[in-house]
């Protein structure tokens, strides 16, 4: 069966990964966020190791098998490595109370800066950042 790739001009997607959400996701894996790739996961492919066409924008892929990726990739270790790991909504707020970040200042941020859609991951990820740099 052929896959049919996402549409952003028709197609709500899943989840805002824009090429905004990816940068930040970049950072927070340049300031150390660990990360054991696994099922469930969103990737981007930055620099392009997957030959295959990702069926979302940005060359985000969804880790629905990891063991398809491991083929692509060479190890679960490359797949850490090559890829930039792009942690959903929940996954950022399950990292930001596990990291300590509390849970007034996320209620505070949303309430003060009335995001537009997609932006609440962002400061989350800028949480998730602050909280890696003080660490």
């Amino acid at each position: 069966m052929k896959p049919t790739p996402f549409q952003p001009e028709t197609d709500i997607a899943p989840t805002s990964f824009e090429r905004r959400h990816c940068e930040m996701a970049a950072s927070l894996k340049d300031a150390g966020l660990e990360w054991t790739p696994h099922v469930g996961c969103f990737v981007w492919d930055r620099d392009r190791h997957i030959g295959v066409n990702s069926p979302f924008p940005e060359r985000i892929y969804f880790i629905l098998n990891l063991g398809h990726f491991v083929r692509l990739l060479g190890s679960v270790e490359d797949v850490r490595k090559k890829l930039i790991w792009v942690p959903t909504w929940h996954q950022a707020r399950t990292l930001c109370w596990s990291m300590g970040v509390k849970d007034e200042e996320v209620f505070q941020a949303f309430i003060t800066e009335k995001p537009r859609p997609g932006d609440e991951l962002i400061t989350l990820y800028r949480m998730l950042l602050e909280a890696l740099q003080e660490a």
